[in-house]
């Protein structure tokens, strides 16, 4: 049994919104580094089973990947607390990818509100 959640446009807020930490693969069949990263992927939700991780099958849901500005696939993105904490294309090797979701683990939220106000009102201003 997969332990991954196929997102699609009727489930991706909700997914987003109901979990703190969500972890997106955007990916086609296709696409042989995509087929390469699954097996990585999987591997890092069975060992992480408090995290939700979903995909986005970016040929059944052009929307998705539109809204995102998904360029090339496949692409990881981490999002905690409805803040989109990692966006990177290419496929992980599974120390990268465990690394990554260790770091992202760490993030202190709190911090990172503070940075995206700051930007967001720098922004402003300009």
């Amino acid at each position: 049994m997969s332990s991954t959640v196929e997102l699609t446009k009727d489930n991706f807020d909700q997914t987003v919104t109901d979990n703190d930490f969500v972890l997106i693969d955007f990916w086609a069949a296709w696409c042989g580094p995509c087929r390469q990263f699954a097996p990585v992927y999987e591997k890092a939700a069975t060992d992480n089973p408090d995290l939700v991780f979903g995909k986005v099958d970016t040929e059944a849901q052009p929307e998705l990947a539109a809204a995102f500005g998904i360029q090339s696939i496949p692409t990881l993105m981490i999002v905690r607390d409805k803040v989109a904490v990692y966006a990177q294309p290419g496929a992980l090797p599974e120390a990268a990818l465990t690394d990554i979701i260790g770091q992202a683990r760490e993030l202190d939220m709190d911090e990172v509100r503070k940075s995206i106000a700051a930007q967001e009102g720098q922004a402003q201003e300009s």
